[in-house]
């Protein structure tokens, strides 16, 4: 193996096992919001400067503890948001299979008015998660894997929950740009149902890369210097831009990596953003 050379592997398919609870929103097909356990856990948030397309603002790598949590198994679909909010402003609602595809065009401020409704419907208190709690959730793993770089051994989390790149048949985006040792494919130009493509990360998530952005609770911070170590939302009150993760079905591969930070005013809305929501683990277990 030589000085350079990793030994992550480029696309990993392992199966796993998930603790879950679902709401059930109202009768109909595919209607229930399924909620996987986040487990407990400390991670290295950000990325390294040698990580192919990082990016300053993804730095400072600092340590964060996270408590568990529940988080949503797919981004909130059409047929859900319809279900809470009584309206659909996806660009994609006529779609075959349109209720299955994650919502989009969502402002923050509905995706927080939806956490809001659903937890008056419910008891539970829901909310969208922390930029902290997204990323942790997103890589599936509560350490980093070992790997060989300029010689030495250190941790160090791939781009993406899957390995060291991205392709087609894992996920939705802009595939007429490669990732590392990747390949072009299918750009499928729209979203595509939630859970398409049958590939989860270790917690049991599915779509943390591509298909739709995801807003966060936090508002926008140009870097992690000062950033708070224990997975909670880093507000400023004064501030109207927040975080979207994940990258989109319209954006290429390294814009859809674990670690990439996006970032847009609370107003605006755009047929690339949607959102999953979190719920607190407490009195649920």
């Amino acid at each position: 193996m030589s000085a350079s050379q990793t030994i992550l592997p480029v696309i990993s398919r392992r199966r796993g096992k998930a603790q879950y609870f679902v709401e059930p929103l109202e009768l109909g097909e595919n209607m229930a919001l399924e909620m996987v356990l986040i487990p407990s856990g400390r991670f290295i948030m950000g990325a390294p400067k040698q990580e192919e397309g990082s990016e300053k603002n993804e730095r400072p790598q600092h340590e964060v503890s996270i408590q568990q949590f529940f988080l949503g198994k797919y981004p909130i679909t059409q047929a859900q948001y319809l279900a809470i909010m009584g309206e659909n402003p996806s660009r994609f609602k006529d779609e075959p299979d349109s209720p299955n595809h994650p919502v989009e065009n969502v402002l923050w401020e509905d995706a927080v008015e939806f956490c809001r409704r659903l937890s008056k419907r419910t008891g539970k208190e829901y909310r969208l998660p922390s930029e902290a709690e997204w990323e942790y959730a997103c890589r599936g793993m509560t350490e980093p894997p070992v790997a060989f770089l300029a010689g030495e051994s250190k941790k160090i989390y791939p781009p993406f929950h899957f390995g060291e790149t991205i392709d087609a048949e894992v996920a939705n985006y802009r595939t007429t740009k490669v990732y590392g040792r990747g390949k072009e494919g299918e750009y499928r130009g729209k979203t595509t149902p939630v859970g398409s493509f049958k590939v989860a990360n270790a917690f049991g998530l599915f779509d943390m890369h591509g298909n739709v952005y995801e807003w966060c609770a936090d508002t926008w911070h140009s870097n992690y210097e000062g950033a708070p170590e224990d997975g909670s939302a880093w507000i400023e009150h004064n501030e109207t831009s927040h975080l979207l993760r994940g990258g989109s079905w319209n954006n290429y591969p390294d814009f859809c990596r674990s670690a990439f930070r996006y970032f847009n005013h609370a107003d605006f809305r755009n047929f690339i953003f949607g959102f999953r929501v979190a719920c607190l683990a407490r009195g649920l277990l």
